[in-house]
């Protein structure tokens, strides 16, 4: 049995998945078992519900287990080094009481010269499982690159909103980020290393940055313009934090002690594990690639994979459901609802004959100067119409919309052609419960860089006599044969 704890957090929810596709029986150890039961995977493991920091609940479900992965870490709350000590010192010795084989740990590099206290407390945790008894093994890494993880999130949003940035010295801090992807690949290998294997091991991509070097190249990836960076070496930790917290939505206390984490040069000084564990199958994940696994959902347009709770994920670097709202990237929505009186397969009927000559049911003129200005920066306009005024078919076009998927009577999602600067989606949708007819529309819209947020604020005054109009509008052209049919009568 192998148990996993943590398994709520972004590594933890990333592994379960790896080690049951390798044929491993889960458990889960969990505080309360209902924040796991969201997981796509919650079905296929066993749930233990227990508190790394009491004895009796973490023996129990350490029972039977062969190999156990510490994941836990307070970050973000008050006085995390403290609670993180307790933790570790009790998990510890439950793992050795039950006779556990084998510890894994994932924390932080050991910098040179004075470690922030997140780094020195994730050392700290590291020494106390070697000590405990038990082979444990405690891989090193520095920057996780995947989307949801907080330091990588930090990287995005930093980038895509701040074309210019004064920035701390830190920036130049070297850095040697590892791929998501390649953090599993050596947390499921961990598990079979030989018994006299107690040790840590560095782990990282083959890439050494600094932390303005990354912001470029990620920039560079996402098709953004090339960023301006200007350091300001007044900045300090704490005033950084405050700085990273007016720009991303990360929480202040996870970005505080990530920033002051960043002061120190986080660079692999051995390499032992490769004589060890084999490396990844594709070989080690660079900077780049890693970066555009992690956006590759958004640049392949699966709004459903990345934005719906009914996603599983099909690669370690893809978003989960389960993530927290401020990973993932900025999600703008306009999300809006009407009751029609009349039946399903009726307001199905407009929803599939929306667009080209019955236009979009709310303030034509507004949609006929937003074609205009597409045309007039070289984009498609309103021109294009549709093949078939009645039905549609997953490819099609729909004026400056691309039909992407299409559920008979349930959901039409379109894809934007337009020039914008990022990607935007409109789903329609129609639900049929307890008798009565519901259409749903929402307009979604990831911007890329600050034009994209501007873009969208810019326009967010006329959503509700657009998108109002349009969801009240649309109702309207269903009903009103009905109303007609009333009136003859």
């Amino acid at each position: 049995m192998f148990l996993v704890t943590g398994a709520g957090g972004y590594i933890g929810g990333r592994l379960v998945p790896e080690l049951l596709r390798a044929g491993r029986p889960v458990r889960c150890m969990a505080r309360s078992a209902r924040r796991l039961r969201d997981h796509p995977w919650a079905a296929d493991v066993e749930i233990a519900e227990a508190d790394a920091t009491d004895p009796e609940s973490t023996r129990r479900a350490l029972a039977g287990v062969d190999v156990a992965y510490y994941l836990i870490h307070a970050l973000g709350h008050g006085k995390f080094a403290d609670t993180d000590r307790r933790a570790a010192r009790t998990f510890a010795a439950a793992a050795r009481d039950a006779g556990v084989r084998r510890l894994v740990y994932l924390g932080g590099m050991e910098p040179a010269e004075d470690p922030s206290p997140h780094l020195r407390s994730r050392a700290e945790v590291g020494r106390i499982l070697l000590d405990a008894g038990v082979p444990a093994v405690w891989l090193r890494a520095a920057v996780i690159i995947g989307s949801g993880s907080a330091s990588f999130e930090m990287l995005r949003y930093l980038t895509e909103r701040l074309p210019v940035m004064t920035t701390p010295r830190w920036v130049h801090s070297r850095i040697q980020p590892i791929a998501i992807r390649d953090v599993l690949h050596y947390l499921v290998a961990a598990a079979d290393l030989p018994a006299d294997v107690s040790r840590g091991f560095d782990i990282g991509g083959p890439d050494v940055l600094t932390y303005a070097g990354m912001m470029r190249r990620y920039a560079a990836v996402a098709g953004l313009r090339p960023r301006l960076i200007v350091p300001v070496p007044v900045l300090s930790p704490r005033l950084s934090s405050l700085w990273v917290g007016a720009i991303t939505p990360v929480p202040g206390g996870l970005a505080r002690p990530l920033v002051e984490s960043l002061r120190n040069e986080v660079v692999c000084r051995e390499h032992d594990i490769d004589r060890y564990v084999p490396p990844p199958p594709d070989g080690p994940t660079g900077f780049d690639r890693a970066v555009a696994l992690a956006l590759r959902r958004v640049r392949d347009a699966d709004v459903a994979t990345r934005w719906s709770s009914a996603s599983v994920p099909g690669a370690p670097s893809d978003p989960l459901p389960t993530d927290p709202d401020w990973a993932g990237g900025s999600l703008y929505t306009d999300e809006r609802a009407c009751e029609a009186d009349v039946p399903a397969e009726r307001l199905w009927t407009v929803v599939e004959g929306i667009g080209g000559e019955r236009g979009w049911y709310s303030f034509p003129a507004a949609w006929r100067v937003r074609g205009l200005l597409d045309r007039l920066v070289g984009g498609v306009g309103l021109r294009r119409g549709r093949r078939d005024p009645h039905r549609l078919r997953i490819g099609e076009t729909v004026d400056f919309w691309r039909v992407e998927e299409i559920e008979p009577r349930r959901l039409l999602r379109l894809r934007a052609e337009m020039r914008l600067p990022g990607l935007a989606w409109l789903e329609l949708g129609v639900e049929e419960r307890d008798g009565r007819t519901r259409y749903t529309q929402r307009a979604l819209f990831h911007p890329r860089g600050l034009a994209g947020h501007l873009y969208w604020w810019a326009f967010k005054p006329f959503h509700d006599r657009v998108f109002g109009g349009m969801c009240r509008g649309v109702v309207r052209a269903a009903e009103e044969p009905a109303r007609e049919g009333a009136r003859a009568g």
